[in-house]
């Protein structure tokens, strides 16, 4: 006879997940959370670092792709809206702002885009290995965060070239980032477990971030929006974000989201969506994971 894995008596568990003591049970999959505090969080940090390494090592320029995407991006949607357009001209500082937005966009995007599959994607991890589930969609935000600091690193130079000049507020973007990462990361725990579900949320999802894009002040600042639908375009969670970003690192004489659109709509109702959509991606990301092999 086998002798039982350490652990394996206390937790009142025969060698197969059925409990000892005789009585049959549900056998439970690996839970979302699980373990060690200090091996969840190294085998999140594994897990992201291998995943950014490796999204670029066979490509030629390799990192360089993380920086030179959103400048490229951010110099066509530039010609358009500025050059062809003649959007933004009465805009002070119109260029930092446009391609500071894109930025955070393209984190909030690139995250929930790939955590989407990320579950599915890892279906023989799944079905073979016992670990915290959470770990997936984490390490897809995380790795989406090391590509925001590059591609940071990459607009502070431009912020000086065009005349800004550096201030304490630039720090209020760490309360900026830490904000869009809680948004994105609930979305994201949401949309894994999700789209094993249903493959039919990866195409409602891509739709709906379209539309968050453009109804988000993301090409323009909340006040050129029309009174008559600024208050649907103030109560998403991105808006106040990318707004208070405007004014901590752009414009100090830009108006707050509070200012343009009231304590309520401005912050507090997007605040409060931004807490519920964590807690109940947590929520369902914790039902859903001892099941979601099964649903593989």
């Amino acid at each position: 006879m086998t002798a039982k894995p350490a652990g394996a008596a206390d937790a009142g568990l025969d060698d197969i997940g059925v409990p000892s003591d005789g009585e049959l049970g549900a056998v439970r999959g690996p839970s979302a959370f699980g373990g060690s505090a200090r091996r969840f969080v190294d085998l999140l940090w594994l897990s992201s670092s291998i995943e950014f390494r490796a999204r670029y090592s066979a490509t030629f320029l390799g990192y360089v792709w993380t920086v030179v995407r959103p400048l490229i991006f951010f110099g066509l949607i530039f010609l358009v809206i500025r050059g062809i357009l003649g959007f933004g001209k009465n805009i002070p500082n119109y260029g930092p702002m446009l391609i500071l937005n894109l930025v955070l966009f393209q984190y909030f995007s690139e995250a929930t885009a790939r955590a989407l599959r990320s579950v599915t994607s890892k279906e023989g991890l799944v079905r073979k290995m016992q670990f915290p589930r959470i770990v997936i969609p984490l390490s897809v935000s995380l790795t989406a965060g090391f590509t925001l600091l590059l591609n940071l690193l990459a607009v502070f130079p431009l912020f000086l070239i065009s005349g800004l000049e550096p201030r304490w507020s630039w720090l209020g973007l760490i309360v900026i980032i830490l904000g869009l990462a809680l948004l994105t990361t609930g979305l994201s725990l949401i949309l894994s477990v999700a789209f094993v579900r249903s493959e039919d949320v990866g195409e409602a999802w891509l739709l709906l971030s379209r539309m968050l894009f453009y109804a988000s002040p993301i090409l323009y600042p909340i006040e050129k929006v029309p009174e008559s639908v600024r208050s649907l375009v103030a109560v998403s969670p991105l808006s106040p974000l990318l707004e208070q970003a405007r004014v901590w690192m752009i414009d100090p004489s830009a108006p707050t989201p509070v200012e343009v659109a009231g304590p309520w709509l401005g912050l507090i109702i997007p605040l409060l969506l931004t807490i519920a959509i964590c807690a109940f991606g947590l929520w369902l990301f914790d039902r859903e994971a001892p099941r979601v092999a099964e649903a593989l």
